[in-house]
């Protein structure tokens, strides 16, 4: 079965960052990165989740926090700038990002949105994130995902 490349493997490409094209079965009744780990038989805090949120002040950005963790809506409005923030309502995310939920790639937004990652990323060699569609993720290292996102890592989860 061939692959097709997404937006955000595209974008790798042209950047020259090196990553995988990981095809999982998709569960419509079950979008959880807990799922996505049993797939892919991987520790969850490897998959990192892209949460988007909105800030009082800078608008909308992005937050990548491993598949077992909640971000910390206090944590993500300092590092962010904000006085407070929110995750958006789930109907906005297509509108916003382009991209439907369980397909939320942090790279090829619509908009480059700033992005934080979760400081854990940098224990693992290579984590997964998703790829831009639903039952594709990339295995990538954190440190490329980072440079390619425009990202910076912080302490974002409760």
């Amino acid at each position: 079965m061939k692959i097709q490349k997404t937006n955000a493997a595209r974008l790798l490409d042209r950047a020259k960052i090196k990553y995988e094209l990981i095809p999982y079965g998709v569960d419509e009744s079950d979008l959880s990165a807990a799922h996505l780990a049993a797939e892919l038989g991987q520790d969850l805090e490897r998959i990192f989740k892209t949460l988007v949120l909105r800030g009082d002040k800078s608008g909308y950005f992005v937050c990548l926090v491993p598949g077992g963790d909640e971000v910390d809506l206090k944590k993500a409005a300092k590092v962010s700038g904000n006085k407070n923030c929110a995750l958006i309502p789930m109907k906005d995310l297509q509108v916003v990002t382009g991209y439907l939920r369980g397909g939320c790639s942090p790279l090829g937004m619509k908009k480059q949105f700033p992005t934080f990652i979760h400081k854990s990323a940098r224990n693992h060699a290579l984590i997964y994130v998703s790829a831009g569609q639903r039952g594709l993720q990339l295995y990538l290292a954190p440190d490329d995902l980072a440079a390619a996102a425009g990202a910076t890592y912080a302490d974002l989860i409760i």
